[in-house]
């Protein structure tokens, strides 16, 4: 195949046949074509966007670059979520756990935090021990003893995605639709799942910011799942404000755990129902149930022991991670909380290095924001409206000013 020829048409405007998008990825990925064509390529994409039928070969061409989760006959339905991304979002914790309550296998691959929205993988290993590198055989081997395993993806699942996912972070090209459906259903479906659920969410502190961009992003990544014969699902969720009352990472754990011991914030109960009733069995009440009575935690105690992570750890977890510096703020006068805009209380975690602002940044364990008041709420002048975690008073003061410009009380 001339690339030339094939960025050329796609730069007119032509639809591009699956067979040409396969040969492309398999050239790509295998280091035949150079970086500067497929960046070519990629804003190509930008610009002229891609019908249904090439998004669906793209995203298969990306699967099928490297290997796909294979299972033994008569195994449990196998169900994943995704979420599009967001603040306080730790809701992978509680529902990976929750579904394999329900004898389905759970083959959770998740990824790291870039930019405000936080990484399910750096707040595992916020657990002392957690090992979220598992080969592909150990996956198969706790799927069958526990129903459940929260793992980063290998060097063998979808390398093309992660090559040209650095191309697209450099190149100007991430927010391409095409191109964040290909990335995100080809590391989905690589898990050879029957059901999937999608948390797409729009608000400041997602990626989509109107319900419009996240209807549109939620239809195409739906239809690109049932194509490949995924029964495929999806909830549109707002996050102008933070899920839940923590942003950071040891601090979403123990929240996180709360919520798996039967308390924890309704918000982020409900929200882990919804999704649970997309691809679960059981009726709602029989999850609200597992949740309630310690079935849920049984499992997810089991899975971190599995998993190398210390369980004894899980309960005082921010004590194993304690930042030197706590603040609070305050309500600067009485009145309701109108406003706690959840993107600049992402912005404000990365300035205490709960996040990455490069994917080459290291993640502070310890900071983050915790007891996150919710809009709507009353207050006093001098009520605390949350508590920030900081490594050094610089650090505070450099959060500060985006956490203040954050809130609202009127």
């Amino acid at each position: 195949m001339h690339i030339p020829t094939f960025i050329e048409r796609k730069r007119d405007g032509a639809e591009l046949d699956a067979a040409e998008i396969a040969e492309f990825i398999r050239g790509y990925t295998a280091g035949e074509i150079p970086d500067y064509q497929a960046s070519a390529f990629a804003m190509a994409v930008f610009f002229r966007g891609m019908t249904a039928a090439e998004t669906g070969a793209l995203t298969r061409a990306m699967m099928h670059s490297g290997n796909v989760l294979r299972y033994p006959a008569g195994s449990p339905p196998k169900v994943d979520k995704h979420s599009t991304g967001g603040i306080g979002d730790k809701v992978s914790l509680v529902l990976a756990p929750l579904l394999a309550c329900d004898h389905l296998w759970v083959p959770m691959i998740s990824g790291r935090g870039l930019g405000i929205t936080g990484g399910t993988l750096d707040k595992l290993e916020s657990i002392p021990g957690f090992n979220v590198s598992l080969s592909e055989e150990q996956t198969l081997a706790q799927l069958t003893r526990l129903g459940v395993a929260m793992i980063g993806q290998t060097e063998n699942i979808c390398p093309a995605d992660k090559k040209l996912y650095a191309l697209r972070d450099v190149t100007a090209t991430v927010p391409s639709q095409p191109l964040i459906v290909a990335s995100i259903m080809s590391k989905k479906l690589a898990e050879s799942l029957d059901r999937l659920v999608l948390d797409v969410k729009f608000g400041s502190g997602a990626f989509m910011k109107t319900r419009d961009e996240a209807v549109e992003l939620a239809t195409a990544l739906a239809a690109v799942g049932r194509e490949m014969g995924v029964a495929t699902s999806h909830l549109l969720t707002p996050m102008d404000e933070p899920l839940g009352r923590t942003a950071g990472n040891a601090l979403e754990v123990a929240e996180a755990v709360e919520c798996l011991r039967g308390g924890g914030p309704q918000d982020m109960i409900d929200l882990t129902l919804d999704l649970a009733e997309k691809v679960a069995d059981a009726p709602r009440a029989q999850l609200a149930q597992w949740l309630q009575d310690g079935t849920a935690w049984k499992k997810f105690v089991a899975m971190v022991e599995a998993q190398g992570g210390d369980a004894t750890a899980l309960e005082r977890i921010t004590d194993v991670h304690r930042a030197p510096v706590i603040h609070e703020v305050c309500a600067s006068q009485s009145g309701c909380l109108t406003r706690m805009d959840a993107g600049g209380i992402g912005r404000a975690c990365v300035a205490l290095g709960a996040g990455r602002a490069k994917a080459s940044d290291t993640i502070d364990f310890a900071v983050g924001v915790s007891a996150v008041q919710s809009v709507g709420a009353a207050f006093g002048r001098g009520d605390p409206l949350l508590r920030i975690h900081a490594r050094s008073a610089a650090s505070l003061q450099a959060a500060l000013p985006l956490i203040e410009a954050a809130i609202t009380v009127a």
